[in-house]
């Protein structure tokens, strides 16, 4: 599709966030959205659009959003349940505002604490009906959610490149750094070792605890808007600079057949492809980290290093603030919580403008990338400051 108007990021927000809040979808879905308007400084009559992402127990409907809000009319509205977590959401939007269908669009990633990962539990399986579809196949062997596929994945690289536990170990020990910085939204406060990560229980081994993400109950919204409505706004705009999606061709996790160059690779390519930036001219990132490996196989596809590379290259500290590439600085999903990538674009977004407040980097970044899923599906996005 052509992009025939440049993009930015106006507005981002927010809602209570916490491990059980009582709050129902609907209620993280407007606080989010009115954190957002206020950011931006727009109100309800300002949107003509609204995109979400939803897990299809979690349903967030665009057109009930906009009701719940008082939007007055959409130009453009989509409810997706399928794909790369928030950045569908984006996705949607970005392309609606670049193609002139929605003047200014909200985009909304809502999930709950619970059942947020959208695994099958035990729980739910009746015992006299069984369970259908790849469960089926999956459960007698114990394994109910993305953890185990997970392990996979790690177990591949490891066996191809020498990655070792200690190298994953490395980024959730950067990532909590980060996230030391940035109390008010991470949900540790306390130093982390690779002593503390090797010591932590295994989940499928070798994912370990502190691999995971934290799941919690949130809204997360961004508002993006075209170049010429952005000059008026409440904040500095941040720019869409290219943005791609990529998949293969087996949808299902497990059956994937290359773990270790899966969707972020093509999405990659494509990303690339459509900019004069180079991984070079990137400053910070926001990677998608679900899991720990994921951020890792982000690291080798957007060509930050050599495949099979990413592991010495996260031992060596390039992720850390005073790295080649501060990653996740928000203190990533391990450490503020499962906001499914939403946070990515947030942290950026705040970092790129010069609103991070007192975790900002020591120097204001003016290129960064956010990445969100692996695996079957994936997206990515180059952020360039106004």
């Amino acid at each position: 599709m052509a992009k025939k108007q440049r993009v930015a990021i106006v507005g981002v927000g927010y809602s209570t966030v916490g491990r059980d809040t009582g709050l129902s979808l609907d209620e993280l879905t407007a606080q989010a959205s009115v954190a957002a308007m206020n950011d931006a400084g727009v109100t309800p009559s300002d949107i003509d659009g609204v995109a979400t992402h939803s897990l299809p127990h979690q349903y967030v409907s665009a057109t009930h959003t906009a009701a719940m809000l008082g939007i007055p009319d959409l130009a453009f509205y989509s409810s997706s349940v399928d794909g790369a977590a928030y950045s569908v959401a984006a996705l949607h939007g970005i392309a609606a505002v670049a193609s002139g269908t929605s003047e200014m669009c909200l985009t909304l990633r809502t999930v709950h604490r619970h059942g947020a990962a959208g695994g099958v539990s035990m729980l739910d399986v009746d015992p006299t009906e069984g369970v259908a579809g790849t469960a089926q196949f999956a459960m007698p062997y114990g394994a109910f959610t993305g953890a185990h596929w997970a392990g996979l994945y790690m177990r591949r690289h490891m066996a191809m490149y020498g990655t070792t536990e200690a190298d994953f170990g490395a980024f959730a020990v950067a990532q909590r750094e980060h996230a030391l910085r940035n109390p008010t939204e991470s949900f540790f406060h306390d130093p982390l070792t690779i002593d503390d990560y090797l010591n932590s229980r295994y989940i499928a081994k070798p994912l370990h605890l502190l691999d995971c993400d934290y799941p919690v109950d949130a809204g997360s919204a961004l508002i993006f808007t075209t170049e010429e409505r952005a000059r008026d706004l409440k904040q500095k705009a941040v720019f869409i600079d290219a943005w791609a999606s990529g998949t293969t061709k087996e949808a299902d996790f497990s059956l994937v057949e290359d773990m270790t160059h899966s969707s972020p690779w093509m999405a990659a390519r494509r990303l690339w492809s459509q900019t004069a930036l180079k991984p070079s001219d990137v400053d910070i990132a926001g990677l998608y980290d679900g899991f720990s490996f994921i951020a890792l196989q982000w690291l080798e596809a957007l060509g930050f290093c050599g495949e099979g590379e990413s592991g010495p290259y996260v031992s060596a500290g390039n992720t850390r603030l005073n790295g080649l590439l501060p990653t996740n600085t928000d203190g990533g999903a391990c450490n503020v919580g499962r906001r499914h990538g939403a946070n990515f674009f947030i942290e950026l977004t705040r970092q790129l403008r010069g609103t991070a407040g007192d975790h900002a980097l020591p120097k204001k970044p003016d290129v960064g990338v956010v990445s969100n899923a692996v695996g079957g599906f994936a997206f990515a996005a180059l952020l360039t400051a106004g």
